[in-house]
């Protein structure tokens, strides 16, 4: 599997975060078209089928994760 750059993920991360709080605010079908497709995006760079485990295994890789701990991902 094609693994994305440790920056591509911290953007896709940030993105879908500064999003989640404007749909809360004021949320628009703008805003949720942009926040699926970040979610497809992000689910698709990391290997995983929903949003929160993308977030999950974007933040893993991340520098400074500390990869010897994967309980997080573990079931």
């Amino acid at each position: 599997m094609l693994m994305a750059h440790p920056a591509v993920l911290r953007n896709l991360i940030e993105q879908y975060e500064t999003l989640k709080v404007l749909q809360a605010e004021n949320g628009g079908k703008e805003v949720r078209r942009r926040m699926d497709d970040l979610a497809y995006t992000l689910c698709v760079s990391t290997g995983t089928r929903d949003v929160d485990a993308a977030l999950i295994a974007a933040r893993h890789r991340l520098p400074g994760a500390r990869p010897e701990d994967d309980s997080i991902l573990s079931a």
